[in-house]
């Protein structure tokens, strides 16, 4: 029985090179390794045999099986890399192909404008001192409206009508102080926070879209003045739009802080003598801010008779747009190539 089987193992090797010989593609290759080392191939119908064998005969006809099959096994391989390379060879023969033209250039992408101009603003803040802070972009009502001292009903929720999740108080955020909030509830002062993101209202038009980015600012320590913003809002403005750049502050509203203001820069297209860009006024509204309102550090915990500070609220679409000269926010959003491209 064993020298049976050692002579069907030997005849199965040179039945498999005769075949070998004759398989003159890739597909042919496959075929002739499924006949002989397929789960149902020739050589697993040889082993098969083994189970009658007696133990002292089957390590001698073992050992010839995975010779067999090592070496058919190897001569497949190589047959096949045989055959890529003269698939290969046959294509580079052939006139369609020339391989001495140049190959395609890498084309490189570049980062959104908004985004470009978001890292800048990060940037000129963090060298001013700000800390980067991150939060959910999904918020409870709390968060986003009370603790910010709007309360319920209040009329001012009406300028930031949001999103709101149904079935549920969580809505998405309307402005990214709900970080601030946050970031206060967890460490006392003195602290300098800068918080950027995406932020969620429902308007849309050439100057508002229901989803745009902010970067948010707070400074709260003992002493902190108006003064103090003047100067860290101005330095920002200067350092985005150049130090010719002039800031004026007007009197405005904003729940949360008291007193608020808005902050214009000179028109860098007239000059102040008037344009289209800043509407004949010689002044561009850029963003708001103010002293925070005593109310608000009630419910992080600080003592308004301690410590005071101020927060501010950017735009990011908005400085984009007036950096780069865009007249419609829509169009950051459109992916149009031809449009991004030209920044």
């Amino acid at each position: 029985m064993k020298d049976s089987l050692l002579q069907s193992l030997e005849r199965l090797r040179a039945e498999f090179s005769g075949q070998l010989a004759d398989a003159s593609d890739e597909a042919k290759l496959l075929e002739v390794k499924t006949e002989y080392l397929g789960k149902k191939g020739r050589l697993t119908e040889v082993l098969k045999e083994m189970g009658r064998l007696s133990s002292e005969d089957r390590p001698t006809v073992g050992a010839k099986a995975n010779e067999v099959k090592e070496f058919i096994d190897a001569q497949i391989k190589a047959a096949l890399e045989k055959s890529k390379s003269a698939a290969i060879e046959s294509e580079l023969a052939k006139d369609v192909f020339d391989i001495t033209l140049p190959g395609r250039p890498e084309v490189l992408g570049h980062l959104h404008p908004v985004t470009q101009i978001l890292n800048l603003s990060r940037d000129l803040f963090e060298r001013l001192g700000f800390a980067t802070h991150t939060g959910p972009e999904i918020e409870d009502d709390y968060h986003s409206f009370e603790a910010l001292n709007i309360p319920a009903n209040h009329p001012a929720r009406d300028l930031q009508d949001t999103f709101y999740l149904k079935g549920k108080n969580w809505l998405l955020r309307p402005h990214t102080s709900t970080v601030q909030i946050r970031v206060m509830e967890k460490q006392k002062p003195p602290l300098r926070m800068i918080a950027p993101g995406t932020v969620y209202r429902s308007d849309s038009d050439v100057t508002h879209t229901p989803m745009f980015h902010q970067i948010e600012g707070l400074w709260v320590d003992e002493g902190v003045t108006f003064a103090d913003l003047k100067g860290v809002l101005s330095l920002f403005v200067q350092g985005l739009f150049g130090e010719s750049v002039e800031v004026r502050f007007r009197p405005s509203f904003f729940p949360f802080t008291e007193p608020s203001a808005e902050l214009d820069m000179s028109c860098f297209s007239c000059k102040r003598q008037g344009c289209n860009l800043c509407k004949g006024t010689g002044w561009i509204e850029v963003l708001g801010c103010g002293m925070v309102d005593p109310e608000v550090f009630k419910f992080v915990g600080y003592d308004a008779e301690k410590v005071q500070g101020f927060a501010f609220g950017i735009g990011m679409e908005r400085l984009a747009m007036l950096k780069f000269g865009i007249t419609d926010l829509r169009l950051f959003f459109e992916n149009d190539i031809r449009f991004l491209k030209q920044f």
